[in-house]
């Protein structure tokens, strides 16, 4: 049996995505442009967008993360993660199928640590389709790769906590849907430095809550938008604090590995797509008397590429099969290493694939240009590569600590 083998239901999941995105994805991407264009509005919910929602949903291919049978499809990191490289070649096909982030890591938040009330309310919508959540982390007035440094205060008043800061980046906080945010503060900054922290419930409209602007990704304004959001006084319920106070980095460490495996099996579908379309131009084109694809550093481009992509997705599902064979923990060098090669390589694929289109590689008639700026972009999402190459490298030092000089 190999190590990767995964159930027939999930195999089966696999051909009716595959299905899903020839015959409704790939064609709904020129009319959702067109609506959005038509619409005058950055933020607009396209038609066809809420379509594709109805048909995924009509063909079971709904809430396909979520490990919790009943709300979700019930599969392993291993089963998902396939499904995820298929989703990532498209931009519009995570959401199309309920599993884009960062609701999906906010949904798994509220099963795991949520109230009942928080389920009601929350996740409820949010595993229907018809809510949007962000999460709120990142700050710019503090170094954020380091979380420690977090400085949004949470003070208890009585039965409430009162939040003043400033965050940025919180993706999806201009999302027509959006509803609710998950946010991260300090408590107490005299605890030990990962119990400072504490995540909160706060609705998106609550009072003393400003969405100040939308950040834009090298030039991009996403649709779901990257906010940065004023909090001045805003009164949370103790009621509304996640697990409990001073659990913030334990909560996140829930959230992010199981997200990680999603971003890097996206980051692996762009890459394939970019590759298709790489060689498809390089086939069509002619330059100097013969096809583009008869050069030799093209070919060396295909052949690298496919290598490339064959390595990352390996390296990626081993550490979603250790996730669920020996949990999160024992998979910490898998999962971060996962997380600085898919993006990198991804990257590069697309670098070159731009190249081969020449000018067309930078316009918005091919998906290159996006894909480029949103891969570079995870390199800094979920903590920027020199933060897992750090923390990859502590782990492999601390094997060959007894041959440090005392004193040292």
């Amino acid at each position: 049996m190999s190590l990767f083998d995964i159930s027939e239901r999930a195999q089966q999941l696999q051909k009716e995505l595959l299905a899903f995105m020839d015959s409704h994805v790939y064609p709904a991407e020129v009319v959702y442009e067109e609506q959005m264009r038509e619409s005058g509005n950055p933020h607009f919910q396209p038609p066809v967008l809420e379509e594709l929602k109805a048909e995924a949903k009509r063909r079971g291919l709904w809430n396909l993360f979520h490990p919790h049978p009943g709300t979700g499809a019930g599969l392993t990191n291993l089963e998902y993660a396939p499904l995820a490289e298929i989703m990532g070649r498209s931009h519009i096909a995570s959401e199309a199928c309920n599993c884009n982030a960062p609701d999906t890591g906010n949904m798994e938040v509220f099963e795991l640590f949520g109230t009942e009330e928080h389920k009601e309310k929350y996740l409820k919508p949010l595993l229907e389709g018809t809510m949007a959540s962000a999460f709120a982390m990142t700050e710019p007035a503090v170094a954020s790769s380091d979380a420690t440094n977090v400085e949004l205060s949470m003070v208890r008043d009585g039965d409430d906590y009162i939040l003043n800061g400033r965050k940025w980046f919180a993706s999806n906080a201009l999302h027509q849907n959006c509803k609710v945010m998950i946010v991260m503060g300090k408590t107490d900054p005299t605890a030990a430095p990962h119990r400072q922290q504490s995540m909160m419930v706060v609705p998106i409209d609550a009072p003393g809550v400003t969405v100040l602007r939308n950040l834009p990704v090298f030039g991009y304004q996403d649709r779901e938008g990257h906010g940065e959001i004023d909090f001045t006084d805003v009164r949370v319920p103790a009621k509304d604090v996640l697990k409990g106070e001073g659990e913030g980095f334990a909560i996140s460490q829930a959230r992010l590995g199981p997200g990680r495996i999603h971003h890097c099996m996206r980051s692996i579908g762009m890459a394939e797509r970019a590759l298709e379309l790489l060689c498809k131009r390089a086939q069509s084109r002619v330059t100097f008397g013969k096809p583009v694809a008869d050069n030799a550093n093209i070919q060396d481009w295909i052949a690298e590429a496919r290598i490339d992509i064959e390595m990352i997705r390996l390296l990626t599902l081993k550490a979603a099969y250790l996730m669920d064979t020996v949990g999160n923990k024992e998979a910490q060098t898998e999962i971060a290493a996962i997380k600085v090669a898919a993006p990198q390589i991804a990257l590069k694929i697309v670098d070159r694939a731009i190249q081969v289109h020449g000018g067309g590689g930078v316009t918005d008639d091919f998906p290159l240009a996006m894909a480029y700026a949103h891969l570079r972009t995870l390199r800094l999402a979920d903590g920027p590569d020199e933060v897992h190459k750090r923390a990859i490298a502590r782990r492999e030092l601390r094997r060959y600590r007894e041959l440090r000089p005392e004193g040292v």
